[in-house]
């Protein structure tokens, strides 16, 4: 089991916030449909070396400081976009005998004939909606399409689910699908468009004045 430990945020001050994540830690929140918000922080490395090796649906064993134990999900992670690093998390504490809804990821495996005919492969649907036990929530649904021609799709509903898990995203959502090349306008024969003649002025001055 993956063992994270925590400690209790006391000072909630943003001046504090920002000296924690210079000193190495991510501020947090925990919390659960049976567990109170409790602010936290962690170690950022021991962090992102746990989330490595359990992937982001995985099981953390988070111990707090105060001589609490809580089973874990990350449910949300915030990063600094320029430099990378992690800024927040939310923790969420699971019944691990409670099955519950989890977005995970799609992974697209194999390469689509309809590609090699100048179809376009649209990837649609990048998380689908997985129903589980917390230990038995995959991190990653694989989807094959390596049997997909020309307007062909696959849909939530083709795929098989796992035998501890099932789908709950809607059967008819499209995954992914190959779509036929984009065909481009033909040029016009004539050219570029002449842009129309001008009256000149005098002649239709003299055609008024003859009306």
């Amino acid at each position: 089991m993956a063992i994270l430990e925590a400690n209790k945020r006391e000072d909630l001050r943003r001046s504090e916030t920002r000296k924690l994540r210079a000193e190495g830690f991510v501020p947090a929140v925990l919390y659960g449909k049976e567990t109170d918000s409790t602010p936290v922080y962690v170690p950022s490395i021991a962090f992102t070396k746990m989330l490595r090796q359990v992937g982001r649906n995985g099981i953390i064993d988070l111990t707090i400081n105060d001589g609490s134990k809580h089973q874990v999900m990350v449910h949300d992670l915030q990063q600094d976009v320029i430099k990378g690093h992690n800024t927040h998390i939310d923790f969420f504490a699971v019944d691990m005998t409670s099955e519950m809804d989890v977005e995970v990821a799609v992974n697209l495996v194999g390469d689509a004939p309809g590609e090699s005919e100048d179809g376009v492969l649209s990837h649609m649907l990048y998380t689908v909606s997985v129903r589980a036990l917390p230990r038995d929530i995959p991190e990653q649904i694989d989807v094959d399409v390596s049997e997909l021609n020309i307007n062909d799709s696959i849909l939530v509903g083709d795929l098989t689910a796992g035998q501890n898990y099932e789908f709950s995203s809607e059967a008819e959502e499209t995954i992914v699908a190959v779509l036929p090349p984009t065909e481009e306008e033909p040029e016009s024969e004539g050219g570029d468009e002449q842009e129309p003649e001008l009256v000149d002025s005098e002649e239709s001055e003299d055609a008024n004045e003859d009306q």
